[in-house]
């Protein structure tokens, strides 16, 4: 029977669209050729960069369910670099910090532009295969993970793209090598569909308003350049167009005037009455159960989740309404004035630096502690191995929100969140610090904004620490309410509440010092936005960044001039690189030995050819005696030295002398004075300490020839 023969080029139906950017590099999108049963998949290619980017939709949503159950994942594969897992399973497990990052970018931008009502599960996947060290993946997945919907037939108002602005030498670079990023003074992840920016997030090194503006105004323009080229991709394929019918959302209009007509008025009183979070999230709770109370058990039953859903969009409605038209916010506020703030230093006795930030509702407790080069942040990811000597670390306990809810470990939430904060404080940590800082912010009370409480407390806990910070940092929460009718009709909130974020159309978070931003996160949860109203809130973000900087210095202005007494003290010692291995000892024997007996935290890194050795430890006598057996076993004599040592013995030639505990020399009998010496003991006695200085190191034996007559004065030739 003859073997039936298909011909691969009938079988593969590639389609590419080609990106050029300024410099000449190219990103290549292509689909058609693998995972053709997702109903989107999209291949990106940029140098040797290789991403797969996937999306799949179920046809329905689930029942009861009035959200989109957008799930984003972005996993990079070590075979992408060459590289096996770390750890004893050698499998990819959970996802890294990084890989979080990339997670939440690229979620941050695409869940705005599906449509509301659009409620069926949607998954996207995207994954790293070839890593070039030369590009950066990061601002790479938005693209491929947009590309893939227009592909498909998802519903789905972009496309959008994603890019790194970057000014390096006064001069802006849209995805710059990782190389290149290390000179940039601004650093820019910047999402924007062919219309409108929709988010931002990034650090600077302390630029203007104006200056950010124009980098994400030059973002948008490669943006645009990006998403027209996902228009003409989507144009290739067939199954792109039209995208599919779905109905997620069944409506009861006689129901949602109801509701609206017999509770509008009550919300918008409440609403109007500046209460607390917790008294006015009561009295909606109550206005919506006695209209509940009203209906007959078959109407509850059978629409409980329009209600809720009515209900809600009448406490929007009511909210936004009062801001647009009154100028009022939910607890009394005007539209620039931030909440009562207080702070506090040195709140806990045992850490190294401690504060405590409160405004209004929301609260951090934050910590500062110090330690060695063994304490720093060890990064091992794909596309980044190395290390942090500061980070921070932030944890959201659901206390503080008054919920119980189930520990499930670090969530994703809170790693973006802290680092947003750790980038808003990093730049102001001098080069010179010679410790390993690790902050830990813990959120007491949230109401609003809690990444920006801790950014301010840990400015506050890091100059109680004593750690000499270059400029004190604060942070600000901006919000948006919109009406979507009128565009003029707009009002930026300094300072939000949780439901000014909840219910408003923006969360911009800007933190900086008196002299320019440091870092920024904004996500827009409406289809447009205009570069008067960004603008607007930058500009309103720095009176609101200036007043909370004031309230911080009130409390403590500058660092701390000494550590407390319980802080570890840091000593950096230069050994020769050839006495490295002598102090580490066999299986590091001889080094855990001294920290044991020390009490000390000792570290050693090769640095220029040379060991540098950093001793951490509370007890400065305990330290000393670590610097004086580290010096000894890493003595290397030079000739031409002046050493103190003591007489070991004595023989008839002369003396043996230690200058070190592990090294000997000799003061030959003829080096002992300038006039002659008869005998040894006339001049010198055991145990006795003396100067000497080498002068000479025996080429084959190694001997050491000591001279102590070279440093006494040589006696005057008498005049015959």
């Amino acid at each position: 029977m003859p073997f039936l023969i298909y011909k691969q080029e009938n079988m593969i139906t590639e389609k590419k669209q080609t990106i050029k950017l300024e410099d000449g590099r190219e990103i290549i999108l292509s689909t058609g050729k693998i995972a053709k049963q997702a109903h989107g998949s999209v291949e990106l290619r940029m140098g040797k960069t290789h991403i797969l980017a996937t999306v799949v939709s179920n046809k329905e949503a689930q029942e009861g369910v009035d959200f989109l159950p957008l799930t984003v994942d972005y996993r990079e594969k070590f075979a992408a670099d060459g590289r096996f897992p770390g750890g004893f399973l050698k499998r990819e497990a959970r996802p890294t910090d990084q890989e979080i990052l990339v997670m939440r970018l690229v979620d941050r931008i695409l869940r705005p532009m599906f449509p509301s009502d659009y409620h069926a599960d949607v998954q996207i996947m995207i994954s790293l295969n070839s890593h070039d060290k030369d590009v950066k993946p990061d601002a790479l997945a938005a693209l491929a993970a947009s590309t893939a919907i227009a592909v498909s037939d998802i519903p789905f108002n972009g496309p959008i793209s994603e890019v790194r602005v970057a000014r390096i030498d006064s001069k802006f670079v849209i995805n710059p090598s990782p190389e290149d990023l290390e000179n940039a003074d601004i650093d820019l992840m910047v999402g924007a569909s062919l219309e409108s920016v929709a988010m931002v997030e990034g650090e600077m090194n302390e630029v203007s308003e104006s200056e950010m503006i124009e980098a994400i105004k030059f973002a948008h323009e490669a943006i645009k350049i990006q998403c027209h080229a996902q228009i003409e991709l989507a144009k290739q394929i067939k199954s792109s167009s039209p995208k599919r019918d779905y109905c997620h959302e069944t409506h009861d209009e006689e129901l949602r005037n109801d509701i609206k007509e017999k509770t509008y008025k009550n919300v918008y009183e409440i609403a109007k009455k500046g209460l607390s979070k917790e008294e006015r999230s009561q009295a909606f709770k109550s206005i919506k159960e006695d209209y509940i109370s009203k209906l007959d058990e078959k109407t509850i039953e059978e629409k409980a989740t329009l209600i809720n859903t009515y209900y809600h969009d009448v406490e929007k409605e009511a909210v936004r309404s009062l801001v647009l038209n009154e100028g009022k916010r939910l607890d009394g506020r005007e539209t620039t004035e931030i909440r009562p703030i207080w702070c506090e230093i040195d709140y806990l006795d045992m850490p190294h630096g401690s504060a405590v930030f409160t405004r209004g509702e929301t609260q951090s407790l934050t910590t500062v502690t110090l330690g060695s080069a063994t304490d720093v942040n060890r990064l091992d990811g794909v596309t980044y191995q190395g290390h942090e000597s500061f980070y921070l670390h932030y944890n959201f306990p659901p206390f503080s929100t008054g919920e119980a809810r189930f520990l499930r470990g670090t969530s994703r939430r809170e790693i973006g969140h802290g680092n947003l904060a750790q980038r808003a404080l990093k730049k102001m940590i001098p080069e010179n610090n010679p410790y390993t800082v690790r902050i830990v912010s813990d959120i007491l009370e949230s109401n609003g904004s809690s990444s920006m409480a801790t950014v301010c407390a840990g400015t506050l806990a890091l100059m109680d620490a004593g750690v000499k910070i270059e400029k004190p940092v604060s942070g600000i929460a901006m919000g948006l309410i919109s009406d979507k009718n009128n565009p003029s009709n707009y009002a930026v909130l300094s300072d939000i509440l949780g439901d000014e974020d909840h219910l408003g159309d923006m969360d911009f978070k800007v933190t900086g010092t008196e002299d320019g931003i440091t870092a920024c996160q904004m996500d827009i949860k409406i289809q447009g936005l205009s570069y008067n109203i960004l603008e607007q809130a930058l500009n309103q973000a720095r009176d609101g960044r200036l007043h909370i900087l004031g309230k911080l210095t009130d409390v403590i202005s500058v660092p701390r001039e000494n550590l407390k007494p319980h802080t570890p003290k840091i000593v950096k010692l230069e050994i020769p690189k050839s006495t490295i291995g002598g102090v580490i000892g066999p299986g590091g024997k001889i080094i855990q030995e001294l920290q044991a007996t020390t009490e000390t935290t000792i570290s050693i890194e090769e640095v220029d050819e040379k060991g540098i050795v950093e001793i951490l430890g509370v007890d400065q006598e305990k330290i000393d005696n670590a610097i004086s057996k580290i010096r000894s076993i890493a003595f290397v004599p030079e000739v031409g030295e002046v050493y103190k040592g003591r007489v070991k013995s004595i023989m008839p030639y002369g003396a043996f002398v230690g200058i070190s505990s592990n090294t000997d020399g000799l003061v030959h009998i003829s080096e002992l004075a300038w006039e002659r010496v008869e005998k040894v003991e006339d001049v010198l006695k055991e145990g006795q300490e003396i100067e000497v200085k080498l002068i000479a190191i025996d080429e084959k034996s190694g001997k050491l020839k000591l001279s102590r007559k070279v440093l006494l004065p040589k006696p005057q030739k008498e005049n015959s």
